[in-house]
């Protein structure tokens, strides 16, 4: 008579716990908000306006890029992005629970973090086609490379879109399977396997310097318009 299979092992219990400070979290639905003006602007013509939301955008990306650096455990760029055997092992079931950004989630946001500097980056060179606004930094270029950086400043913002989509995308295959991604970006809080530790917040004056610079850089920026 054959042996009985072995029964799968039974899941740790959840516990909840803090997973996302609340630093990443106002960045995370500030980026949602200007984004989404950037948009608005752009589409209906309100180029004075997007400028300026462009330069307050490149502030914000220049914070959560420092934030990535030295800010809290899971909002560091160290502790999500991962190697190919890292992301092989997550899709294969074989890794340890992630708190925060899983190997695969960790990379889309690297991706979404570049993509959106590189097209701030190009907004700050660009210059509208009737000359009545301009990138704060449109000056140090010539007009043919001005012409050339705002349109693929125009053509990338496709890439940006495209990404977003992916983006949503994930948020619902992953309430499908009953995870929400959604919730801890709100609260900060969400469940994890017992015994995982919390995410560990970074000193006050990281923060402050984090905040000083990238503020300091749009003030900088602002000044040029």
């Amino acid at each position: 008579m054959s042996e009985a299979a072995p029964a799968p092992p039974t899941p740790p219990p959840l516990q909840r716990i803090r997973i996302w400070d609340w630093p990443t979290r106002a960045f995370h639905w500030l980026l949602v908000l200007l984004i989404a003006g950037l948009w608005w602007t752009a589409e209906y013509d309100r180029l004075e306006l997007h400028v300026m939301l462009g330069v307050v955008t490149a502030g914000l990306l220049l914070f959560r890029l420092l934030w990535g650096i030295f800010g809290s455990s899971t909002a560091r760029f160290s502790n999500f992005l991962k190697g190919p055997r890292g992301v092989l092992s997550y899709l294969n079931g074989r890794s340890a629970h992630a708190l925060g950004h899983n190997p695969l989630g960790g990379w889309s946001v690297a991706a979404m973090l570049a993509v959106l500097t590189a097209q701030v980056g190009l907004g700050l060179f660009s210059e509208d086609n009737d000359g009545l606004a301009w990138g704060p930094l449109s000056e140090l270029l010539e007009s043919d490379t001005v012409e050339w950086v705002t349109e693929l400043h125009e053509w990338l913002f496709n890439v940006v879109l495209a990404l977003i989509a992916l983006h949503v995308v994930a948020i619902i295959v992953y309430a499908v399977k009953r995870r929400n991604l959604v919730s801890p970006m709100l609260t900060g809080r969400g469940t994890a396997p017992q015994g995982t530790a919390p995410m560990q917040p970074a000193p006050a004056w990281r923060l402050l310097l984090a905040l000083l610079l990238s503020a300091g850089t749009s003030f900088w920026l602002w000044g040029r318009l």
